[in-house]
């Protein structure tokens, strides 16, 4: 744990304030950083812990925001596809996609056909092949799984998954702290400082790791707390005005099961006609997701029985063999999408395309970011940098955030990386390819942690095949400050299927030898991190109450 912070900590001023270190924030501060801007990036949780932590999981174009015509979404989303390829080309990988056409469907093969003829249109740079149309019988022998009756087809293309989007906003905010960003989660914002005429002029704080207050001062202040953003604002310009009418969606995790897709599949809910995916993805399926209006606890999102039953319920419909049953889910996980308030009706049209709210002239110093999404994050973030230099009326250098790879992601091309820490690395290959998709080329730096300690070489989690030197790592390089940042947003063993409740002593006792945590931190760690998991209804905590 970081140790308690001076009390001249923030005696000076900075640039920007980025409150909310998710995939948005971490952006922003890492562009912010590059361009030579002094950044104060806050989170009061862990990085990425929220919204960031509870997508699909995917870097997508959005067919369906061409149903909306929101075209320039589209381009822009599928540019930006690219260039995270390139600049995170260990987590976000080319992704296989099936998109099967029922009779019963709204969207026809005419439909679709043109669909992905404007998709492959707007990718025009894209390294990804075209997409191809299937009839019914070639749809089958690729994914003999599918409900055969009343199928007419299929569209076969490319889009990209980014396995672990909550490292995605780590290695931002890990190249933002490099660049001399000061970088603190577990910092939580109490209230927006009034200077002069009304300005905000910084935040006051309260670091809940040590119960300790500050005051942080600031010339802009970007508010990127994601569904929080109300939460910051405290009725800054009206009392009962919100910006933020975000929808849950919920996800479930099930094993391989019978017909499983070999790829990901994106199809139509019988039920109520909305999109959602069965997704190969960390040795597991992901299914989802749900989109339905939320005004509960932000902090405790978790999703229903009746969210459960319909995902189970589409997806035996669409691969009758998959027997599959709430028995056979490994967990779920929810979130609340930052999405703009809307009037009620179909929430799967509300807008996703992000807004910078610039909140003068009545309150100055001060930017709301409404939207966005994993895929456009750097996008959104350049947008914001740019307002952000106008506003201090600042000279700044270009954004190059779409040119310098994340730190993981250094070394080009990546496979030529691969292949040569596989020959000098001493780990089985089923190991080594493990921590190149989950640290990049950083795999070689955690190695070293590795010296003098072979037992760090060790699983300490045969499910996952984690090893010691991973938490070590994580602790003392990756900003965690608890057992559950490590096992949930660094090594990322809270996500294999028993949701690393099978390794969170072994990662304790590995903290306790290595780290000089006494015993009793690590019980209380291990509990606090049981603790965590119930939000995700796991099969194997629920089985052991």
């Amino acid at each position: 744990m970081r140790n308690p912070l001076p009390d001249t900590a923030f005696e000076r001023p900075f640039d920007v304030i980025v409150v909310g270190a998710g995939i948005n924030g971490a952006g922003i501060a890492r562009d912010a950083s590059l361009r030579g801007l002094s950044v104060l990036l806050l989170d009061k949780g862990d990085l990425g812990a929220g919204t960031t932590s509870r997508s699909t999981r995917l870097v997508h174009g959005g067919l369906r925001y061409l149903e909306h015509r929101e075209l320039p979404l589209v381009r822009e989303s599928l540019r930006e596809r690219e260039v995270l390829l390139h600049i995170a080309p260990h987590l976000v990988h080319p992704l296989s996609f099936l998109l099967p056409v029922y009779e019963e469907h709204k969207r026809g093969t005419k439909m679709i056909r043109m669909g992905m003829m404007a998709y492959d249109a707007l990718s025009m740079d894209k390294s990804m092949s075209r997409h191809r149309m299937l009839n019914g019988a070639e749809a089958l022998q690729r994914e003999p799984g599918l409900r055969r009756e009343g199928l007419r087809g299929a569209a076969a293309y490319y889009d990209a998954q980014a396995e672990y989007p909550e490292r995605l906003a780590l290695e931002n905010a890990l190249d933002a702290r490099r660049l001399g960003a000061v970088v603190l989660p577990y910092m939580r914002v109490a209230e927006l400082q009034r200077g002069p005429a009304g300005r905000v002029t910084g935040v006051a704080l309260h670091d809940d790791l040590h119960e300790r207050s500050y005051v942080a001062h600031g010339s802009l202040v970007v508010n990127a707390a994601g569904p929080w953003v109300d939460r910051v604002l405290g009725g800054i310009e009206a009392p009962d005005q919100r910006m933020i009418g975000g929808t849950k969606g919920s996800h479930l995790v099930v094993g391989p099961f019978p017909g499983a897709p070999h790829e990901a599949v994106y199809t139509e809910a019988v039920e109520d006609g909305r999109p959602y995916f069965i997704v190969p993805w960390n040795g597991q399926y992901l299914i989802g997701t749900t989109d339905v209006r939320f005004d509960g606890d932000l902090d405790t999102v978790a999703a229903t029985d009746a969210e459960i039953d319909y995902l189970i319920s589409e997806t035996n419909k669409l691969i009758p063999g998959a027997g599959l049953t709430s028995e056979n889910v490994l967990y779920t996980y929810a979130g609340v999408r930052p999405l703009p308030v809307a009037p009620d009706g179909d929430e799967g049209a509300i807008t996703r395309s992000h807004v910078v709210h610039d909140h003068a002239p009545g309150v100055e110093g001060l930017l709301s970011i409404v939207g966005g999404k994993i895929t456009t994050y750097r996008q959104l973030a350049e947008e914001v940098v740019d307002a952000a230099v106008k506003k201090l009326d600042r000279k700044a250098g270009k954004c190059r955030t779409h040119q310098i790879p994340l730190p993981g992601g250094t070394a080009y091309p990546f496979e030529r990386f691969r292949e040569r820490f596989h020959a000098t690395s001493d780990l089985d290959r089923e190991t080594g390819e493990r921590l190149l998709r989950i640290y990049g080329t950083r795999a070689a730096e955690l190695l070293d942690y590795t010296d003098g300690h072979p037992d760090l070489r060790e699983p300490f989690d045969e499910l996952t095949g984690a090893i010691g030197a991973e938490v070590a790592f994580s602790l003392r390089t990756e900003l965690a400050e608890t057992l559950t940042d490590v096992l949930q947003r660094r090594t990322m063993v809270g996500f294999g299927p028993q949701v690393g409740l099978n390794a969170v002593d072994a990662a304790a006792e590995i903290a306790v030898r290595h780290l000089g945590w006494s015993d009793a931190r690590a019980a209380r760690e291990a509990d606090g991190f049981r603790g965590q998991v119930d939000v995700l209804r796991p099969r194997l905590r629920q089985a052991q109450a």
